[in-house]
């Protein structure tokens, strides 16, 4: 009752304020990624533009040089990567900052084998907070999975995978995988922040942060990488959607070994207890021993 997809995470360390650098790694670490053969490549939050959110929060850059470096969604630097994936034949999803009029938003894009967006997310929970003011700062109004060849997905950005509400609703909405850009802490309580969201929602997470790449299925890690510019590819398991239908066929595939597996622990239960003899008297007072002969 579930659909095996090799997925990879790319932990890459964008450089500030260098778009074209940026891009220029991008490709090669993807290139390189899909030397693998993975279905689904994910890098890390900020990824284009370098995460320079910030520097224009400290006064350190202006908010017109915000809005100068931020990509709109039918940008020629995602147009750049809607060729890449259908020229490497895998998804590819980053985080950018996305220029909107005369806003910018955190966001994260999903772009298919084809080359097609299949979706797009803008950042709900920033740590930094935000103010109508900040337009170099905008934050998102909506929690909404999408499909994908693999089944529904939902994006969490950095901050928003601390909150186990933000998770819960891209379940609730249908999303049987969650992927993860980052560009914030490293620390062990992040990781284990990271299993809680997969074990709590019963979802494959993949998480690309700048410095840990983490990959979780059936509620345990297994693809685990420190270190930037590391390229972590492991095999996740994504699970069918809730249905009558489909919970039939579960019960199905558990009906047919259940006689078979109690037997054996029934056997292993008499061999327990045939081997202590005083749990054998206390026993056949309430059981039956079947002894064989």
């Amino acid at each position: 009752m579930y659909t095996t997809v090799k997925v990879t995470a790319i932990s890459f360390k964008p450089r500030k304020w260098d778009k074209v650098y940026n891009a220029k790694q991008m490709d090669t670490l993807f290139r390189k990624a899909a030397e693998q053969q993975p279905d689904l490549i994910l890098t890390t939050e900020g990824a284009l533009e370098g995460y320079v959110v910030m520097d224009v929060a400290e006064g350190k850059r202006k908010q017109k040089e915000m809005l100068e470096i931020a990509e709109p969604i039918d940008g020629t630097y995602i147009e750049h990567f809607k060729k890449l994936a259908k020229e490497l034949k895998a998804c590819l999803c980053f985080g950018f900052a996305e220029k909107i009029g005369q806003r910018v938003y955190n966001s994260a894009v999903f772009i298919d084998h084809t080359g097609s967006i299949r979706g797009k997310y803008h950042k709900t929970q920033l740590a930094e907070g935000t103010h109508k003011s900040w337009k170099f700062n905008s934050i998102g109004k909506k929690i909404r999975s999408f499909d994908t060849p693999f089944g529904t997905a939902g994006f969490l950005i950095c901050n928003d995978r601390w909150n186990p509400t933000i998770a819960r609703t891209l379940v609730l909405d249908g999303a049987q995988y969650l992927l993860i850009p980052s560009f914030g802490s490293k620390s062990r309580e992040q990781d284990k922040e990271v299993l809680a969201r997969a074990r709590e929602n019963g979802v494959p997470i993949v998480e690309a942060n700048v410095g840990v790449n983490l990959i979780a299925s059936k509620g345990e890690i297994v693809g685990y990488e420190r270190g930037n510019n590391k390229i972590t590819s492991s095999v996740i398991d994504i699970p069918v959607n809730s249905s009558k239908k489909n919970a039939r066929q579960s019960e199905k595939l558990y009906m047919q070994t259940q006689s078979i597996e109690m037997h054996r622990r029934y056997i292993e239960t008499i061999k327990r207890i045939e081997g202590k003899p005083n749990l054998v008297d206390e026993a056949s007072k309430g059981i039956v021993l079947h002894k064989q002969s």
